[in-house]
């Protein structure tokens, strides 16, 4: 029996202060369940995306944003389609909010912080 080795597809999500610290009670392993409100889970594919959101959206929505980055199997992601939200480089995959604890098993090692922006990043 041979295993073939597994890929990683790396991805990137903006989050506001309260999502991340739900995932920083998961032990930076899981994301949170959404919200009624909220059908679909949006990682992106790209990193400047991510930070535009962080800086753009969630700083003036909540005061800060951060960009974390983890990474999922890529035989499990492959099935979630690539969209385009708007201009060639704003690419997202859409999770169907009932299939997130199914796409959580699927991360590799832990989610992280990568940048942060307004007043925690400013050590306020």
């Amino acid at each position: 029996m041979s295993m073939r080795p597994v890929g990683f597809t790396t991805l990137w999500r903006p989050t506001g202060p309260e999502e991340l610290d739900l995932v920083r009670r998961s032990g930076w392993r899981r994301w949170p369940p959404r919200l009624p409100e909220q059908p679909i889970f949006y990682p992106v594919l790209n990193e400047a995306y991510a930070v535009k959101i962080a800086r753009d959206w969630n700083v003036p929505h909540s005061g800060v944003g951060y960009v974390t980055r983890f990474q999922v199997d890529s035989d499990f992601v492959a099935r979630y389609p690539v969209r385009q939200a708007g201009g060639m480089d704003i690419l997202e995959l859409w999770v169907p909010a009932e299939e997130l604890a199914e796409f959580n098993d699927h991360i590799v090692g832990v989610i992280e912080v990568v940048h942060e922006f307004g007043r925690a990043a400013a050590g306020s």
